[in-house]
């Protein structure tokens, strides 16, 4: 990989870049070859019908994660669906979309879909989604891990389409436009197609969050430094559609690219504790970016 200084962003503009183009096929397959492992499954994972108790605290205190099986309706997630559709489609005013080509009036309905990377900023215009993000078996999780009422601070339709939807490298949210926050944050990310082994499910590394904040480099995203990972210690989380992963802002994880003929979309919800305040420009910068100590990836 290029050897580069982190780039001197914006305070506000970490979440995306025009400079970033997307990746070739063959190099995306060599960056899954080399920077996901695919033989380590997370297997501790609770049901929604489970109570939610000090253990289940205590493991995502510990490990920075904790997998929720079941944790929305088949209702619920055909519900999402619908609006991610209706956003895209442009049958629902006011969301942002990410397209990762140009966009292109002559597009199909389904050319549309298969160009989006993400919509983000619909809470405020869609019930069905608003619904998820306020629904109360998800805050009640979410605040028992912050240990404080939650904030919701950042909302987002993640789509990888069949045969090529890209990566998102290894990474923290925290690293992220509007997310440094002082104490740590939870994101919960929803699968609503099935997220398997083929299709760029969330691959995490169990316990990093405890290691803090680390410097990110503009390279095929905003994202940590391919050989600052820890590879041998990647483990996949397979989801069903409606199953969640709830996990620290400070863990280090990443989706590797979609090669296969189905579909891979999420939603993804960002709490805030009440009670904590940003960081200063300066703290941000200390924490997850190379620039102070002049590191280099």
């Amino acid at each position: 990989m290029t050897t580069r200084k982190a780039r001197n962003l914006s305070y506000n503009d970490y979440e995306s870049n025009p400079d970033l183009k997307p990746v070739p096929q063959e190099i995306a397959e060599d960056i899954a070859r080399r920077y996901y492992r695919y033989d380590r499954l997370a297997t501790e994972r609770i049901n929604r019908s489970e109570n939610f108790v000090e253990k289940h605290i205590s493991f995502y205190k510990d490990q920075g994660y904790v997998v929720v099986d079941q944790l929305l309706s088949q209702t619920e997630v055909d519900g999402a669906l619908e609006e991610i559709s209706d956003i895209i489609q442009k049958k629902l005013a006011g969301p942002k979309i990410q397209f990762f080509k140009p966009e292109n009036e002559h597009w199909t309905a389904e050319e549309r879909e298969l160009a989006v990377r993400k919509i983000y900023n619909y809470v405020q215009f869609a019930p069905k989604l608003n619904a998820i993000a306020y629904h109360p078996a998800i805050l009640h999780i979410v605040e028992q891990l912050l240990g404080d009422n939650a904030v919701l601070v950042g909302e987002q339709g993640l789509l990888k389409p069949p045969h090529g939807g890209g990566e998102k490298p290894w990474h923290q949210d925290m690293a992220y436009g509007g997310l440094f926050y002082k104490k740590q944050i939870v994101t919960v990310w929803i699968a609503l197609d099935e997220a398997n082994l083929d299709n760029g499910c969330m691959h995490i590394i169990p316990r990093s969050h405890l290691a803090g904040g680390v410097p990110h480099f503009l390279v095929r995203d905003w994202q940590m430094c391919d050989s600052h990972v820890d590879v041998e210690k990647d483990m996949a989380v397979c989801l069903q559609p409606g199953g969640a992963l709830f996990f620290s802002g400070l863990l280090q994880h990443g989706t590797p690219a979609n090669f296969s003929a189905l579909k891979r979309r999420a939603l993804q919800f960002r709490y805030a504790p009440a009670s904590s305040e940003l960081m200063s420009k300066e703290q941000f910068k200390l924490m997850f970016t190379g620039e102070i100590m002049d590191a280099e990836c």
